[in-house]
């Protein structure tokens, strides 16, 4: 089984950040897609394009890890929580 940090450095791997815009206004992680929390249930059709693994992360982990739990109640597979910024960029 993979780590977090080599699913990280796949070439197919999305990064996602459901932080809220005016958050990742402050930084985030390199090539991350940003599809906030409270957008996730009307965007839902645009994880259908993303090929390998997701990760997604938030501030914390807490809403990157009810993102997860919904995606997953969606069908979708394949799915890891990154975690916060700080989780995420130590693995960069």
């Amino acid at each position: 089984m993979s780590t977090l940090k080599e699913i990280v450095k796949q070439a197919d791997t999305t990064i996602v950040d459901v932080r809220s815009t005016w958050e990742v206004e402050m930084g985030q992680y390199p090539g991350a897609i940003n599809i906030p929390l409270e957008e996730l249930s009307q965007r839902v059709s645009e994880f259908e394009a993303f090929e390998g693994p997701i990760v997604l992360y938030c501030r914390s982990g807490n809403r990157s890890g009810m993102a997860l739990q919904f995606l997953k109640q969606q069908g979708f597979e394949n799915l890891y929580n990154g975690g916060g910024l700080e989780d995420m960029l130590k693995l960069a």
